[in-house]
């Protein structure tokens, strides 16, 4: 694995994310909280750019008749059919067996390094 310093750790805000080119691959670096992770920018149903999808949360488990909110920031939802996806594992939050391309963040000396 090769790793791709991409920018500056401080360059992101907390919450938010940035695309950037890599190796001729679109790859969405999200920031939650202080921790970074990097996902392919490709929705594995059917190609679109996660990087326009909302940021979000979802429904936890909770009691019959509650629905409790939680995880918020940690979901983003697909922008064409609204899939949503798990961003620290990529894993989909139905029952499907597609999940997001994610890849390793490393972060040295203040600089976000992505491990391909």
């Amino acid at each position: 694995m090769t790793k791709h310093v991409v920018g500056r750790a401080d360059s992101i805000p907390e919450d938010q994310h940035q695309v950037f080119e890599i190796a001729g691959r679109s790859v969405v670096v999200y920031r939650i909280g202080n921790e970074y992770y990097a996902v392919l920018n490709y929705c594995p149903h059917q190609g679109a750019q996660m990087c326009k999808g909302p940021v979000c949360g979802t429904n936890v488990p909770s009691e019959v008749y509650e629905y409790n909110f939680g995880r918020k920031g940690e979901i983003v939802r697909c922008p064409w059919h609204g899939w949503e996806f798990d961003i620290k594992t990529g894993k989909a939050l139905a029952p499907v067996k597609k999940k997001l391309q994610c890849y390793e963040v490393v972060i040295e000396d203040g600089m976000i390094g992505v491990k391909m």
